[in-house]
C-alpha cells in the first residue's frame, strides 16, 4: 500500500530555523508533547510524520541531477527558466540562489527534527515493537543527515557524547537555540555521527516489513555501507568495512536484480517495490494538493521537469523540458545495453512538430522519470505523481560493493561489477577483461550508466575526486559542497560562527 498518512506535526516537530523569514508567536494546532506519546498510535503516528519529509527529497534529486556532467539544465528555450537550476548547471551557483538549495537546507532539517520529537520522548511509554519504531527513527535521521552532509559539508548539528562515542542528540533544537549551535567538526565526523545512528537502527529492523515505505535491515545496512564509502575518501580503512556491511546486504539473498522484460518496467508503476528495491520513497496521487500547498500532496512533481515540452506521444505526457542527457552519455552505451532505451527518451527520430525545443536542446529526454499517462491521477497536476524514487537499488549495492572491495583489496570486485553488466547485456559476454585497464574506472563507469539520471552522478565524481574536467565550471575546493543560504546563515545569526562554505 503506498499511501502514507497525511500527518503534519507542525510548529511543534519543525523547531529548526525551516525557510522562515522571521520568528512569530503561534499557538499550535497540531498535539504538544504534554498531550502526546501517550499511546502506541501516537508513537506510530510520530514515525509517519517523519517518513513523510522523505517525499519532499525530489528536490535533492533534481539539483543532483542538473549538477552532473550528463546533463543539461534544460527548460524554457526563450527564458532563464528556474534560475537557481540552471545556475547550478553552470556550477555558478551562490549563496544568494533560493528555491531549491534553500529548500533542501529546510526539509532535511525538518526531518532530522521530526526524527527527534520521537526520539527525545522514547522513553514515556513502553509498548512490544518500540525497539522498531526507533530504529526506524534512526534510520530516518541517518537519511536526512546524510544528504545534508553531501551537499553542505560539516553542517551545524547539536552533538555529545554517549557511552563514549560523539552522537547526534536525540531532542529537537528548539527555537533561539540556532544561536548557539555550531558546525560539527569536519565532514568525516559528520560521517561518523551518521553511521553511529546506523548501527543503533539495524540490529532492531526486520529483514521485511509489512508497508513498502517502511526501512528494512538490508536498507539501513546499505545506507551504512554507502556512508563508509562516502567516509573512504578521507579515512582509507573504512573501504574495508564499507565492503564487509554491502556483503552482508547481497549475502541476505533477499535482493535480486531484475531482468528482461521485468527491467524494462523497472521504472513503470509495474516495477516499483520489487526484488531489487533496497528502499523506495513512495509516492501516491491519493491526496489533492494546489500551488498555494505544494506541500500537502503526496505524489511528485520532478517527473514534471523530465517530460519532453509539448510533448505528443501515446505514453508519455509532456513536462518542463529539464534533466537533458548529453548525446556523450547515450554513446557510452552500445545497440545491446538493454540499459540504454530505458534510461533516454530519443526525440532524434520524432516529427519536430511532436514536441518543443529545451534551452540547450540535446534530443534526449530522462526517460526513467518521464511523466506517464496512467493511471489515472486525483487532485491537482502536475504536483501528483505516483513514481517512486529508488533510493537504493540492488544494482547500486552491487557496483558500491564492487567499489569497495577494489579499494581494500577485496576478492568480489569483479564478480560483481559482471553481475551488473550480465543483467544489462543478457550474458556474460561483456564481463571485465585487465585490458579494459584499471578495474575502479571499470566499475566508475559503470555506474555512470546503470545509474544515469538517478542523481549519484554529482556526487560520485566529488568522492572519487574526478569532477575537476568533468563536470564544466567546476571549481576545486568550492563546488564540492553547495553555499548555506545567506538568509540561513543571517536567521541564525551565523555568519561568522558557521562561517560559509569556502568559495562562496
Amino acid at each position: 500500500m503506498k499511501k502514507l498518512s497525511n500527518i503534519f506535526l507542525c510548529i511543534s516537530l519543525i523547531s529548526f530555523v525551516v525557510s522562515c523569514d522571521s520568528f512569530v508567536e503561534v499557538e499550535p494546532s497540531g498535539p504538544v508533547t504534554s498531550e502526546f506519546f501517550k499511546t502506541e498510535k501516537d508513537y506510530k503516528e510520530a514515525l509517519i510524520g517523519a517518513y513523510d519529509i522523505l517525499q519532499s527529497t525530489y528536490w535533492n534529486t533534481l539539483v543532483s541531477v542538473v549538477a552532473s556532467d550528463d546533463y543539461a539544465a534544460g527548460g524554457d528555450p526563450d527564458t532563464y527558466d528556474q534560475p537557481t537550476l540552471q545556475n547550478v548547471n553552470l556550477m555558478i551557483h551562490s549563496e544568494r540562489d533560493q528555491n531549491q538549495i534553500r529548500d533542501i537546507w529546510g526539509l532535511m532539517y525538518a526531518g532530522i527534527s521530526r526524527t527527534n520529537y520521537l526520539l527525545e520522548n522514547k522513553d514515556l511509554l513502553d509498548f512490544a515493537g518500540k525497539e522498531e519504531v526507533l530504529a526506524e527513527a534512526y534510520f530516518l535521521r541517518a537519511y536526512y543527515t546524510f544528504e545534508l552532509v553531501k551537499f553542505f559539508g560539516n553542517v551545524p548539528l547539536k552533538t555529545e557524547t554517549r557511552d563514549g562515542v560523539l552522537r547526534i542528540v536525540d531532542e529537537r533544537v528548539l527555537f533561539e537555540e540556532e544561536f548557539s549551535i555550531n558546525r560539527v567538526a569536519d565532514i568525516p565526523t559528520a560521517y561518523g555521527l551518521i553511521a553511529e545512528d546506523l548501527k543503533e537502527a539495524i540490529p532492531n529492523l526486520p529483514v521485511n516489513q509489512e508497508s513498502p515505505y517502511e526501512a528494512t535491515k538490508g536498507a539501513a545496512q546499505a545506507l551504512l555501507g554507502k556512508v563508509l564509502l562516502y567516509h573512504g575518501t578521507f579515512d582509507a580503512t573504512k573501504f574495508g568495512d564499507a565492503a564487509t556491511t554491502l556483503g552482508d546486504v547481497i549475502l541476505s539473498n533477499k535482493y535480486s536484480l531484475k531482468t528482461g522484460a521485468d527491467y524494462e518496467d523497472l521504472f513503470e508503476y509495474e516495477g516499483e517495490n520489487g526484488s531489487e528495491g533496497v528502499f523506495e520513497i513512495q509516492y501516491t496521487s491519493v491526496e489533492a494538493a494546489t500551488w498555494e500547498c505544494i506541500s500537502c500532496s503526496q505524489g511528485t512533481y520532478f517527473v514534471k521537469f523530465n517530460g519532453p515540452r509539448d510533448l505528443s506521444d501515446a505514453t508519455f505526457e509532456n513536462g518542463w523540458g529539464f534533466c537533458l542527457p548529453s548525446v556523450e552519455l547515450y554513446d557510452l552505451f552500445d545497440a545491446s545495453d538493454s540499459r540504454r532505451d530505458v534510461t533516454f527518451f530519443d526525440l532524434r527520430n520524432k516529427d519536430e512538430d511532436d514536441y518543443g525545443q529545451s534551452r540547450g536542446h540535446t534530443g534526449l529526454a530522462n526517460r526513467k522519470f518521464m511523466p506517464r499517462k496512467l493511471p489515472v491521477r486525483a487532485g491537482s497536476d502536475p504536483l501528483n505523481y505516483d513514481n517512486n524514487y529508488h533510493a537504493i537499488r540492488y544494482a547500486d549495492v552491487l557496483l558500491m560493493a564492487a567499489e569497495a572491495e577494489a579499494q581494500s583489496g577485496g576478492a568480489n570486485a569483479e564478480d560483481y561489477l559482471n553481475q551488473v553488466r550480465a543483467r544489462a547485456y543478457g550474458d556474460n559476454s561483456k564481463d571485465y577483461t585487465a585490458s579494459e585497464g584499471a578495474l575502479l574506472d571499470a566499475i566508475y563507469t559503470e555506474r555512470r550508466k546503470e545509474l544515469a539520471g538517478e542523481g549519484h552522478r554529482f556526487f560520485d565524481l566529488v568522492r572519487t575526486k574526478k569532477a575537476v574536467g568533468a563536470i564544466d565550471g567546476f571549481t576545486e575546493n568550492k563546488n564540492e559542497i553547495f553555499p548555506i543560504p545567506l538568509i540561513e546563515l543571517k536567521l541564525a545569526l551565523a555568519e561568522e560562527r558557521w562561517g560559509q562554505n569556502p568559495g562562496y
